[in-house]
């Protein structure tokens, strides 16, 4: 059994900042396994596709969307199993529900969300 469970999303006004996190737990993990897991946060806005924020690859290489490049920095703590996002100089179009993703082997698992809303 894999959990992954979300925090530190809320409301925002622009320019803001928050600092999201994701605690992974269960049997699977140990400090090794998640250190090398691709890991990651996306986002779904309302009426739009859930998009890649930033995530890791194998090993430290990180990714990020375009539009939040500079603003957003991607971390982790392999001895906590956790993974942040902190997001810098919100706007509005940062609104949206925010996922952690993490990937062992050939299965994904998902949190279920913590919402961002920033506002104008």
């Amino acid at each position: 059994q894999v959990q992954l469970v979300e925090s530190g999303g809320g409301l925002v006004q622009t320019g803001g900042s928050l600092r999201l996190s994701c605690a992974a737990s269960g049997s699977i993990f140990s400090s090794n396994i998640f250190s090398i897991s691709p890991m990651g946060w996306y986002r779904q806005a309302p009426g739009k596709q859930r998009e890649l924020v930033a995530a890791y690859g194998r090993g430290r290489s990180t990714n990020y969307a375009d539009s939040v490049r500079g603003r957003f920095t991607i971390s982790r703590d392999n001895a906590k199993n956790t993974v942040y996002l902190q997001m810098n100089s919100l706007k509005p179009e940062d609104t949206g529900v925010y996922y952690c993703n993490v990937a062992i082997g050939p299965a994904d698992y998902w949190g279920q969300g913590t919402q961002v809303t920033v506002s104008s």
